[in-house]
């Protein structure tokens, strides 16, 4: 919105060239481009695809595209049989346009009236809670703070929602598919359908026009503010089934979507209930606060820091056509996520860090699953051409 956005240029990126107005939707998967580009068959409409860019050699100025081999999700790793997607929905006029329209900026809104205040005051009332946090702190508190933030933030959100749904970075069983879209979802960044939705648009279009989240906008407006301004559901809808045709068709994840604020009462309760009869009420008041609101707030803010930070400060080990950068700190903090440059010029490579000392230990939890014969087909090899920075 118009206010939210004045106040994200008060806190401008450190640069200010642009990268040239190029959607990379290609470089999603040819079953997933298909469903978001409206094609649904024979039988259904189709909407005209951005065209493809294969530069002739790596040194090449253009946007670089990585084979589509690269991101051929398989069967197992999204749960469904590719020949679904084609036809995952039929959708009416008005929905197709409402799809088109999705690959533009969100339209900055002119009245309070147009933020969405369930995910302002979802946002607001999580910081409210743990900046109380620090007078009912425990010890027993603190360690149920560390162990769920690794917990739904390397597994739910890193390895679940972003390695797995989003990337198909391995394959897994559907019980551990729905277990980890559970942990992604008892995190508090929304539902899996729409947290992987906002994360396929960012990558074909990142730091482009109709980027969710570019610092172009402000570094304030790609750290939080983006998620502030009121999208209708109609045009919600066809943002799912656009971007996460994959998911929208599936049934699990459709209910944890439904169910999403449930699970926090759930286990806001089992924390301060657990915390009382094992102690005392004030224990259990300080399990309900750092196991639940300060854990959230720190998986929040490292994930933003991804979405922001590594847009804008850090080094780049590759040539790509945004300006993904690694950040040593976010790496660390955000569970190996912040190796943002290598991840964007290989998006579905399991490991996201390329250098020995780029430690990423939610790849290290994937090889784990892979020894115990938990994961499968994971994506090991950087395939396509990427060009190495000099």
């Amino acid at each position: 919105m118009t206010a939210l956005r004045r106040f994200a240029a008060m806190f401008p990126p450190p640069y200010e060239a642009r990268p040239d107005m190029t959607s990379k939707t290609s470089q999603f998967p040819k079953h997933s481009r298909d469903a978001m580009n409206g094609k649904h068959g024979k039988h259904g409409s189709t909407a005209t695809a951005p065209a493809k860019s294969h530069p002739a050699d790596a040194s090449s100025s253009q946007p670089i595209d990585v084979d589509a081999d690269e991101f051929a999700i398989g069967r197992s790793a999204i749960g469904g049989p590719q020949s679904e997607l084609h036809g995952h929905a039929t959708m009416s006029d008005s929905e197709e346009l409402s799809a088109a329209s999705d690959t533009l900026p969100r339209p900055a809104a002119q009245h309070w009236t147009d933020l969405d205040w369930p995910v302002v005051i979802w946002i607001g009332m999580i910081h409210a809670a743990a900046l109380v946090a620090p007078f009912y702190f425990t010890w027993s508190g603190l360690a149920i703070c560390v162990a769920l933030s690794w917990a739904t933030g390397s597994l739910g959100v890193c390895l679940g929602y972003h390695r797995l749904l989003t990337h198909g970075s391995f394959s897994t069983t559907r019980a551990v598919k729905m277990f980890y879209a559970w942990m992604g979802g008892i995190s508090g960044e929304g539902s899996a359908l729409h947290w992987v939705a906002n994360h396929r648009k960012h990558h074909a279009f990142s730091d482009l026009d109709g980027d969710p989240h570019t610092p172009y906008e402000g570094g304030v407006w790609s750290h939080i503010l983006w998620m502030f301004p009121r999208r209708d559901p109609a045009e919600l809808d066809a943002h799912c089934r656009r971007w996460a045709p994959d998911l929208y068709k599936d049934p699990g994840i459709l209910f944890l979507h439904k169910t999403f604020l449930l699970w926090h009462f759930i286990i806001g309760s089992a924390l301060l209930f657990a915390g009382a009869s094992l102690y005392d009420w004030r224990t259990g008041i300080s399990w309900l606060l750092w196991g639940l609101a300060v854990r959230m707030v720190y998986v929040f803010h490292v994930t933003w820091f991804v979405n922001s930070a590594t847009h804008i400060w850090g080094y780049r080990n590759y040539e790509t056509s945004d300006n993904s950068r690694n950040l040593w700190w976010v790496g660390l903090l955000a569970f190996g996520e912040g190796w943002h440059n290598n991840h964007h010029a290989f998006q579905r490579m399991a490991k996201h860090g390329h250098k020995w000392w780029e430690v990423d230990t939610t790849y290290w939890m994937i090889l784990a699953m892979e020894k115990l014969g938990l994961a499968w087909n994971v994506v090991k090899t950087p395939r396509g051409g990427r060009t190495a920075v000099s």
